[in-house]
């Protein structure tokens, strides 16, 4: 479906570690830690959280523990789809809660065998894991595949949910019906069977759900939960949902004033109760933003924030522009995309980024200076994050991403990186490298390999990066899993 002075010693290293990242070399080792994990709750899948080798790291900032990789979860359907493969998270933290999502069995063409979780109560320290009940046929459900998972939490129900659009393998070809809610009222341990909150039918293109909460217990709208869905056989045509009751009913869908349409959107709930969507439009030509200031209960023309460019898509990866958003404590919104205006011929993408104070004046867009510009380095799936306890010139911010060499023909090697921000995105430390190289030949067939989204949470002042990384395949299939980094990362 439709990331003064002398040189320190250290430094050289770093750019011993640039010039071998470029040719897919790890530049060192670790020992690995032991980590603690806890019993898998009955009724979920037990999967052994390894982890990883250390992979090889840039210098950001003093960090008490090694950067190691912790393998959060395990693709148990080996029946269906592409066994052991896990793609596409999504992730949302709530005090020391930190619930995330992603596809399990991906299919060659499109969705997954069904939707897993892994929840931590405690800040990142331990984590159980399941597969949402009810959602496809091979638990229960109604549907043949599932995909696009979106967390988020109701503070005034005390409800956790995730979004999902469900899909119909029919004769006459895979349609996508229904976007459903799965819900959780003890932390995100155990799930409901889900609620349907849109099913356009048999013949239904829905795409590209998202969900989100207003938690500010002095928001005139605090409980008002917000989802979102395009219809590709509409023309993208945006719609919108609302539910007042921890998302045990939903409103009728709503468009906005213009009739919008797009694909990619999320959703940010400022303290004031104000909602603002954000998206890339059908042709992925230009980021939009439209808002809502009654609680959901009319929806805003859409306004243009910028234009945007893409390399072509003839590279290793598929490089659609879906955009990535956050919002730190003082409802400031941070808005990234991939775009390639800023390289020679427009060859090769970089990660952009603007900000706003209330979704309809925004700031100029600036590059994120990962790497100098005509690096080589092709910039791809991106997941912000922002500490909801900072905000302003002191805001920490978070962005994971994948990259490889935008030269590369043939079974590229894939990387996963983080890079952050601790005075709201003014300035960016030099990113670091968590995982990789992972070749294309490692990963599922079929579309985006490692699904249209990565993410980053915060807990607990620490950034939670959630990502896939496949190691060679062995025993007949792949091997690809998500995973966290043990500990989380301190800015």
């Amino acid at each position: 479906m439709r990331q003064k002075g002398q040189i320190h010693p250290s430094a050289m290293l770093w750019l011993t570690c640039i010039t071998l990242l470029l040719f897919g070399s790890a530049c060192a080792t670790g020992s690995t830690p032991t980590v603690q994990t806890t019993a898998t709750p009955t009724a979920m899948i037990p999967i052994k959280l390894t982890p990883q080798p250390t992979p090889t790291s840039l210098p950001i900032s003093p960090t008490p523990r090694p950067l190691q990789p912790l393998q959060l979860s395990s693709d148990s359907y080996g029946n269906v789809g592409q066994y052991q493969t896990e793609v596409e998270p999504s992730a949302f933290s709530f005090g020391a809660t930190i619930v995330t999502a992603f596809q399990a069995g991906r299919f060659s063409n499109i969705g997954s065998a069904n939707i897993a979780w892994a929840t931590s109560a405690d800040s990142g320290s331990t984590w159980k894991n399941g597969f949402l009940p009810g959602t496809t046929r091979l638990v229960g459900g109604s549907y043949d595949r599932i995909t696009d998972p979106s967390v988020a939490y109701d503070a005034r129900h005390g409800t956790w949910m995730i979004t999902t659009v469900a899909f119909l393998a029919l004769s006459s070809g895979i349609t996508a019906p229904a976007v459903l809610v799965s819900t959780s009222s003890d932390g995100g341990f155990n799930w409901n069977r889900p609620i349907t909150i849109m099913n356009a039918g048999n013949n239904g293109g829905l795409d590209k759900d998202w969900i989100a909460c207003d938690n500010t217990a002095s928001s005139p709208f605090y409980g008002h939960c917000y989802a979102e869905w395009d219809d590709y056989n509409r023309n993208n045509i945006v719609q919108m949902s609302t539910s007042s009751d921890g998302g045990r009913s939903w409103g009728a869908p709503k468009t906005t004033a213009d009739g919008t349409s797009g694909l990619g959107d999320a959703i940010l709930v400022q303290p004031t109760g104000k909602v603002v969507v954000t998206m890339i439009n059908a042709n992925q030509t230009a980021v939009k933003v439209f808002t809502s200031s009654d609680g959901g209960g009319n929806w805003n023309a859409s306004v243009t924030v910028a234009t945007a460019k893409s390399y072509p898509q003839t590279v290793a990866y598929r490089d659609n522009i879906l955009l990535s958003s956050a919002m730190d404590n003082a409802g400031k919104v941070y808005l990234v995309w991939v775009d390639c205006s800023y390289e020679p011929n427009c060859y090769g993408n970089d990660l952009v980024m603007t900000t706003s104070t209330d979704g309809q004046n925004w700031q100029p867009i600036h590059r994120i200076a990962l790497a100098q510009i005509a690096s080589g380095t092709y910039y791809y799936v991106s997941g912000l994050g922002a500490d909801p306890t900072t905000s302003g010139t002191t805001a920490h911010v978070g962005l994971t991403y994948y990259y490889f060499a935008a030269h590369c023909a043939s079974n590229c090697p894939l990387f996963v990186g983080f890079v952050s921000s601790v005075d709201g995105g003014n300035n960016w430390r030099p990113p670091t490298k968590l995982a990789g190289p992972m070749y294309a030949t490692w990963l599922p067939f079929g579309n985006n390999k490692v699904g249209d989204y990565i993410a980053t949470t915060f807990s607990n002042g620490l950034a939670f990066p959630i990502f896939a990384i496949a190691q060679a395949p062995n025993g007949g299939h792949l091997n690809e899993a998500m995973y966290t980094m043990a500990g989380g990362l301190q800015l």
